[in-house]
């Protein structure tokens, strides 16, 4: 059997699931790496095995480290607009052997977590927009 590098995988996923861009893969590989080392940090110990809540928190958290007010709209232009397509870009990788899971992990953990809207648009926004509590939401598509 053939030894096919990442990259190589990460093509044929995304020739049998067009859904997401094939920079989605790389950017969700950096964020786990970030996550990981976040949580081995908090724990003290080496890289371990993250929650699907835990990885969504690290999206977040590299997301608006890498792209700042630009977040959103690079996720959404490689197809991610909402935590369940982190879910279905990590098991298209578990799919492929690139990552494992548990036998507690299911794409479940990845539904109802926080708004893309409020999650990379409200850290931008000015202390008096955020005091008043309104804010208002960007026409989709925007």
């Amino acid at each position: 059997m053939e030894k096919l590098n990442f990259e190589e995988i990460v093509e044929r996923i995304v020739a049998l699931d067009p859904r997401y861009h094939r920079e989605a893969y790389d950017f969700l590989r950096e964020a786990l790496d970030f996550t990981q080392k976040l949580a081995a940090r908090e724990k003290d110990e080496r890289e371990r095995h993250v929650t699907g809540q835990q990885l969504l928190e690290g999206v977040r958290g590299f997301a608006l480290k890498e792209y700042g007010p630009m977040a959103q709209m690079v996720l959404a232009e490689w197809g991610i607009h909402r935590g369940e397509d982190i879910g279905e870009l990590v098991f298209n990788l578990i799919e492929h052997r690139i990552l494992k899971k548990t036998s507690t992990d299911s794409r479940e953990d990845f539904k109802g977590s926080y708004d893309f809207e409020t999650a990379f648009r409200e850290p931008f926004l000015p202390p008096s927009v955020l005091a008043s509590g309104h804010v208002e939401k960007t026409p989709a598509g925007s």
